[in-house]
């Protein structure tokens, strides 16, 4: 009974303790959303920089709803501190920044098309092509995600504009960019083409001014 007692006793010093010690990372944004379950990945988003000269820049990453960095090169940390040439080049090493992210599914699932798998590098290079993306950047889309995207004969893809993503993830620039140029896809695979789906419209991107490309994949 007496070691009942001071178990009992210990009990909200024990609790206390469990919620005091949590893992605390730089890259999650708190919110009422428990980040620790969030169901979809949004994979390798890359972020291509090209301001009209030569500059010093802050970029960070928010989550507007709660969500948390699971990858990111170069490291994120507190944000990104960079130096980026017209060329777009960053610290002199990088082509773009990357990172991948969890966070809470408020994509978009009604507009979108069905593709088979053997038609998918035609498909989103015509896509990203209209949408205004630079031949670099969709080689670098098509040579990273391609291979990868052999498991169904189908793939549903579903585009996450501008409105669907800044929902979940928001960019914030120390020096604002005259253009955001931001694409995701939603990939969801397939054996069955009975979908219904609505029509995507994409508008063209012009690429004018200091100008900021991203795309990525939510699996």
């Amino acid at each position: 009974m007496k070691k009942f007692i001071a178990l009992f006793s210990l009990f909200p010093i024990i609790l206390v303790l469990t919620f005091s010690t949590g893992c605390k990372q730089n890259s999650v944004q708190t919110s009422d959303v428990d980040s620790t379950h969030f169901p979809p990945n949004t994979r390798k988003p890359n972020i291509y920089i090209y301001p009209t000269t030569t500059c010093s820049l802050s970029v960070k990453i928010e989550f507007p709803v709660g969500g948390t960095i699971t990858k990111s090169e170069p490291e994120y940390k507190d944000g990104w501190n960079i130096k980026v040439e017209t060329s777009g080049k960053i610290n002199d090493k990088y082509d773009y920044l990357f990172y991948e992210c969890r966070n809470p599914d408020l994509y978009q699932y009604n507009s979108g098309w069905i593709v088979s798998r053997d038609t998918l590098f035609e498909f989103f290079s015509n896509n990203l092509s209209a949408a205004g993306f630079n031949a670099n950047e969709i080689n670098d889309f098509t040579e990273y995600w391609i291979p990868r995207l052999v498991e169904y004969p189908y793939y549903i893809i579903y585009p996450q504009l501008p409105n669907n993503i800044e929902k979940v993830i928001r960019l914030e620039f120390s020096i604002v960019p005259d253009n955001v140029l931001r694409l995701f896809y939603a990939v969801k695979g397939t054996n069955n083409l009975n979908v219904d789906l609505e029509m995507p419209v994409i508008t063209k991107f012009e690429r004018e001014g200091f100008v900021v490309a991203e795309w990525g994949v939510v699996m």
